[in-house]
């Protein structure tokens, strides 16, 4: 049985805090330096003195980010900055967002979720990590003492979703409301009726949840765990270090937006990379698409549209780079024939994703980023196309992969095989704010 619990969260007050806006920020891991420090610059009571802190020359194990983090989330619950639940509560997320000129939005019910090795198979993971960022996190973790923003977790629900459970909820006005920088509404509802909790952990008692954004910090979680029971074998069950805080969402959400995480490649040497034309071509059909703006290519909608019209007919990268100021449009000449190349031990519900056939055929096999050592030197990612065209034209990339969303349903097949994806295979937006609920292990 997958656990999901109510807690008591630690809130920002609304009688210390006017505009929840000021105070909210992304997870740590999509918030680049500047952002960083606007948000800084933003509250003093930004949640960011917490969730991503400044780092500085004269830190020392005694004094670093992680201690001020502490000391700043201890001066906010003396100053009654933030206030905890007077009682276990559920809370209901509306995620608003900007789309195609109009709006979509989806449900996200922000719980504690009982931690349990991926063995058990009740919680799955979907992606490869990898493992520096989780040594940020648990140092956190350890300092803080608290689930400052929620990993994202997706139930595979066929016939009931969180509209329908939560209808009466959403029907009243929501216990706060806040907007990021990217036009992203959040409406926050505090549910705290003890029957309908109840009903509410039943209902999830029998789902798998798919971790589909947090893969680090449920890593960090577990390893916390173990670090306290080894120092207290006697905790009990009901310990809040046993759980994490996830937003758990409906697969089956209509407003649920999956988007592609684009591939950035630099590091190559120049004689292999004027190679990989013909490499290309042995296997791929290149299509030179025709110029997206007047503006050399930095709006990419009409290359992006052109990507997904070829993906609704089967496999198909854009890459950009392989012709100065143009992307070319890359569709399998024989596509059985490059599955079959692909690793045999590998599922066929891994062996038909796109991002597997690139990162098998080209980056491993063209290009030669066959190791976990070579990924982190050539390869980064963005879910931003225009981002990554620029990137390349100003050279600190030599070629960028554009990659369609995977599809939902082939994330959940993934895991249901026991495999994961590569990484950063997916980008589920939005994600949870950080500074809507904070889950303490206190």
């Amino acid at each position: 049985m997958v656990d999901v619990r109510p807690f008591r969260g630690l809130r920002y007050n609304p009688g210390k805090i006017g505009d929840l806006t000021s105070v909210i920020t992304p997870p740590y891991d999509v918030i680049s330096p500047d952002q960083q420090r606007a948000y800084y610059e933003r509250d003093p009571h930004n949640i960011i003195r917490l969730e991503f802190g400044e780092e500085f020359p004269e830190d020392s194990p005694q004094s670093n980010k992680y201690t001020r983090a502490a000391g700043t989330l201890n001066d906010w619950l003396r100053d009654g900055i933030l206030v905890r639940e007077g009682s276990p509560a559920f809370y209901l997320t509306e995620h608003r967002f900007p789309h195609h000129g109009g709006y979509r939005s989806y449900l996200g019910l922000v719980a504690a979720v009982r931690l349990e090795e991926f063995g058990t198979g009740r919680i799955r993971p979907t992606e490869v990590t990898m493992n520096t960022p989780a040594a940020d996190r648990l140092n956190l973790l350890k300092s803080c003492r608290a689930n400052l923003s929620p990993i994202m977790g997706i139930f595979d629900q066929k016939n009931n979703d969180l509209q329908s459970i939560f209808k009466k909820t959403i029907s009243n006005k929501p216990s706060a409301t806040a907007i990021d920088n990217d036009g992203v509404t959040f409406n926050l509802w505090v549910q705290k009726d003890e029957d309908f909790l109840d009903s509410v952990s039943r209902f999830f008692a029998d789902k798998i949840i798919y971790i589909a954004d947090g893969h680090h910090r449920y890593r960090t979680a577990l390893a916390y765990r173990e670090e306290q029971l080894a120092a207290n074998p006697n905790i009990g069950l009901d310990e809040a270090c046993n759980f994490i805080m996830m937003t758990l969402i409906s697969s089956t959400d209509p407003g649920l937006s999956l988007r592609a995480t684009h591939r950035l490649v630099r590091g190559i040497q120049p004689e292999q990379l004027a190679k990989l034309r013909g490499k290309l071509s042995d296997h791929f059909q290149i299509q030179r698409l025709a110029p997206s703006s007047s503006d050399s290519g930095k709006n990419p909608g009409r290359w992006m549209k052109a990507l997904g019209e070829a993906g609704t007919r089967g496999t198909a990268f854009g890459i950009y780079g392989l012709e100065p100021g143009s992307c070319c449009l890359l569709t399998p000449r024989n596509i059985s024939a490059l599955q079959d190349s692909l690793p045999k031990d590998k599922p066929a519900a891994w062996r038909n994703l796109d991002v597997s056939l690139l990162h098998s055929v080209i980056l491993q096999g063209m290009l030669g980023i066959d190791s976990t050592e070579k990924e982190k030197e050539s390869l980064t990612y963005s879910p931003e196309e225009a981002k990554v065209l620029r990137e390349v034209d100003a050279g600190k990339a030599q070629i960028a992969f554009l990659l369609n969303p995977v599809p939902i349903s082939s994330v959940i097949a993934v895991a249901d095989a026991g495999v994961r994806m590569p990484p950063k295979s997916t980008y589920f937006y939005p994600k949870t704010a950080a500074g809507l609920a904070i889950y303490p292990l206190f």
